[in-house]
């Protein structure tokens, strides 16, 4: 399994914005989906974005407009935060889809803490 390297959390005010990144390890394993998840505390983990392979996207309805995820041929995905509310706090956690043949898994980041709050 390869390892991803999560960035750019913190503690932002109400309204402010935030940019995470997550780096993927060079691995055999080919990725077509990487992204984020989120957890506040006492909630289940909820998807935020996906970018895919071919570039198509995905966001929790809740969340568009202000998150955009974006992503650079080196296995790096972004995901930038605008207009932060209190409800926006959370653990976000980076994911990475990878296969190989007709084999397939994912790789989990260890979480970046986004507070907002003033």
């Amino acid at each position: 399994q390869g390892q991803l390297v999560e960035s750019g959390g913190g503690l932002v005010q109400p309204g402010g914005s935030l940019r995470l990144s997550c780096a993927a390890s060079e691995s055999t394993w080919r990725i077509v989906a990487m992204g984020w998840f989120r957890q506040a505390t006492g909630k289940n983990r909820e998807l935020v974005a996906t970018i895919r392979s071919d570039g198509t996207t995905t966001y929790a309805d809740s969340l568009k407009g202000r998150f955009t995820i974006s992503g650079d041929n080196a296995n790096t995905v972004y995901l930038q935060m605008n207009s932060l509310k209190p409800e926006d706090t959370a653990v976000y956690y980076c994911y990475a889809t990878k296969t190989m043949s007709t084999s397939q898994y994912t790789d989990w980041g260890q979480g970046t803490q986004v507070t907002v709050s003033s």
